[in-house]
């Protein structure tokens, strides 16, 4: 059994992290408002998946995703690994000052 981390667009501002074990199944049950946090949003879009061989590594994954400012989503979705090295590199420096 696989393991999807996936980010959801909701209503075009708003990101949402989740897992799965059944990505097209779990995207369904976005769009039919059956899940607590993106029932209230009316568009909700799969932008993002990446797969896994076992829960826990996905589960690491899905909390690091959850930590990251929108920058660095919006980086990863977008492929541009260059600017999520710049985004981390300057979370580092914000970090270490406090």
């Amino acid at each position: 059994m696989s393991w999807n981390v996936y980010i959801l667009l909701c209503d075009q501002k708003t990101f949402y992290v989740g897992l799965t074990d059944n990505i097209e199944r779990r995207v369904n049950q976005h769009n039919r408002k059956e899940s607590f946090f993106t029932k209230k949003f009316s568009d909700v879009r799969l932008v993002y998946q990446e797969e896994y061989r076992n829960r826990a590594t996905a589960e690491k994954r899905e909390l690091q995703l959850k930590k990251w400012s929108i920058a660095k989503k919006k980086a990863l979705i977008i492929g541009d690994k260059e600017l999520l090295k710049k985004l981390s590199k300057s979370r580092e420096v914000d970090d270490m000052l406090g």
